[in-house]
C-alpha cells in the first residue's frame, strides 16, 4: 500500500500553500493537509494531527509546518515514516524574534491583520521573479480567510516553541531538508545544520527561490519530493 503523505503548511497558509504539488503527488497516493490553527501551543497542535493521522505516514511541513512536524516526530517517531522539513528552523526562538512578535500580535488584536501581512511579514517571503506579485496575492488571500485568532495562536506556538535539535538527531527514517537558496528568514545554514542532525537525510538547496519554493519553483519542489517518497 502507497504510503499516504501529511502536509503542514506555513505560518497564515493553507492548502493552496502546496497545491502545485498536491495536484501532482495526489495521483498516486493520499494527500492530507492539516490545519494548524486550533492551539496556542506546538504540543497540542502536534496532539491534534496525531489524532486525525493515518497509523503510518509520510510528513512534509514548511516552515510553521516543519516546526509542528518536529514536535510530532518528538512525540510519536514510530509513525512518522518519512519527514521532509522546507524552509524551517529546528532551534527555539530568540529573545529579539520573540519582542518583534509583540507589536505584531497587538496590531493584528486592534484589527490590522492586512497591514501586518503586508508591511512586516510578505515582504521577506520571496525572491524577486514574473511570480512574486500573483504569489503575495495568495499569501494575501490565506491568511484573510484564516483571520486574527489563527494568526495569535500560531505567534504564541511559535514564540513559546522548543529546540527540537535531539528530536533530529533520534529520528533514524528517510528525511528530506529542503530550502530556497534566498530565504532569508530560514537561511540554508539553518538547513545544513538539520541535514547535519538526521542519520538518513539528503539535502537539497532549490535555486531562484526565497522562503516558499512550493510556489516560486514548484516544479523542482515537487520532483524532490517526489524522489524523497519514491527513492
Amino acid at each position: 500500500m502507497t504510503l499516504p503523505l501529511l502536509l503542514l503548511p506555513g505560518m497564515m497558509c493553507d492548502a493552496r500553500l502546496f497545491f502545485p504539488q498536491i495536484s501532482v503527488l495526489s495521483a498516486q497516493r493520499a494527500v492530507m493537509v492539516a490545519p494548524m490553527g486550533g492551539a496556542d501551543n506546538m504540543a497540542e497542535l502536534a496532539r491534534d494531527v496525531l489524532a486525525n493521522a493515518p497509523p503510518r505516514f509520510a510528513l512534509a511541513g514548511l516552515s510553521m509546518g516543519g516546526i509542528l512536524a518536529m514536535e510530532i516526530v518528538r512525540q510519536a517517531p514510530d509513525r512518522v515514516e518519512r519527514l521532509a522539513l522546507l524552509d524551517t528552523n529546528p532551534r527555539a526562538e530568540l529573545p529579539e524574534v520573540k519582542a518583534r512578535r509583540i507589536p505584531q500580535m497587538e496590531a493584528v488584536k486592534a484589527g490590522r491583520l492586512r497591514e501586518v501581512m503586508r508591511d512586516e511579514m510578505k515582504p521577506n517571503y520571496l525572491v524577486d521573479s514574473p511570480r512574486k506579485p500573483a504569489i503575495l496575492d495568495l499569501c494575501m488571500d490565506m491568511a484573510l480567510d484564516l483571520g486574527p485568532k489563527v494568526f495569535l495562536n500560531q505567534s504564541i506556538a511559535l514564540r513559546d516553541r522548543p529546540d527540537q535539535q535531539e528530536t533530529l538527531a533520534a529520528y533514524k527514517g528517510k528525511a528530506l531538508v529542503l530550502c530556497g537558496r534566498h530565504d532569508a528568514l530560514c537561511p540554508v545554514e539553518r538547513h545544513e545544520l538539520m541535514h547535519g542532525l538526521l542519520e538518513n537525510s539528503h539535502l537539497e538547496i532549490i535555486e531562484n527561490a526565497g522562503h516558499l519554493p512550493t510556489l516560486e519553483q514548484p516544479e523542482h519542489t515537487t520532483a524532490a519530493l517526489i524522489r524523497w517518497l519514491e527513492d
